[in-house]
């Protein structure tokens, strides 16, 4: 006697165990998100001797420190105060979906930008030079090797953003 599945059987396994895939995906986004691909927050965070942390090799970050073109992107600037820059980068923030802020001072904000359906989270950092009434930048996600541009196009739409806001 063959105990094993029938061939025939094969494509109705394949099936369902696809259906529960999509199931656990949607129930768990739209029940307060995924945390299986949000990876730890990184312990290299925060502004040291007036520098953001250095972006990985890999190609998913984007730094306004950085100097190789890979990972260069052009900080953010402004006219006001340091007060009023970081409270219209908070204002900019709060309007992209699925996003909180973890941490700010008066020249530093921390923020987590989470994908809406996978759950991807990316962490968002700024650093108000008022010196230079420039706002650093740095965007990396957590897992994962390519962020097939979102990074990068996250900060350009906060720019434009931020430029809307200011005119």
């Amino acid at each position: 006697m063959d105990v094993s599945p029938s061939k025939s059987r094969w494509p109705v396994i394949f099936i369902s165990l696809c259906l529960a895939a999509i199931c656990f995906i949607g129930a768990t986004t739209f029940l307060g998100g995924m945390t299986v691909f949000a990876g730890k927050r990184p312990t290299n965070l925060g502004v040291q001797s007036g520098k953001l942390a250095p972006c990985p090799s890999t190609p998913n970050c984007v730094n306004s420190q950085s100097q190789d073109s890979e990972h260069k992107i052009e900080p953010l600037t402004y006219n006001s105060s340091a007060a009023q820059a970081i409270a219209d980068l908070k204002t900019v923030i709060q309007s992209f979906p699925k996003t909180k802020i973890v941490a700010e001072t008066d020249n530093y904000l921390y923020a987590e930008f989470t994908i809406k359906l996978i759950g991807f989270v990316d962490d968002v950092e700024f650093y108000v030079d008022d010196a230079a009434k420039t706002i650093h930048v740095r965007s990396a996600s957590r897992l994962g090797q390519s962020d097939l541009g979102v990074n990068r196009k996250r900060i350009e739409t906060l720019r434009a953003k931020l430029n809307e806001l200011r005119s």
